[in-house]
């Protein structure tokens, strides 16, 4: 039984790491003066635009922002060359 609790561990564990990390770049808007801003977002779960989607909807109203859109999804090899065009943005929602 030992054995079946380890090797089941180290799957849990090797499944959780060989998830890569998935981000979102996006624009959003408040009204009232209209201020637009484009930022980075870490995707959880599955890597897809409607997954960053339904978790910036939320997020974003929290705070008086609409989104606008999902631009794309991408890995962290992307993330780098988005932060500065994200500015205060990068990784806050």
């Amino acid at each position: 039984m030992k054995f079946f609790s380890f090797s089941f561990l180290i799957f849990c564990l090797s499944a959780t790491f060989a998830q890569a990390a998935c981000y979102a770049d996006y624009k959003a808007k408040q009204d009232n003066p209209l201020r637009l801003h484009y930022g980075v977002t870490e995707v959880r779960g599955d890597c897809s635009v409607a997954t960053a989607e339904a978790q910036l909807r939320d997020a974003l109203a929290r705070d008086g922002w609409q989104l606008l859109n999902v631009l794309g999804v991408f890995d962290e090899s992307g993330l780098e060359e988005r932060r500065d065009s994200a500015g205060e943005f990068y990784l806050r929602y």
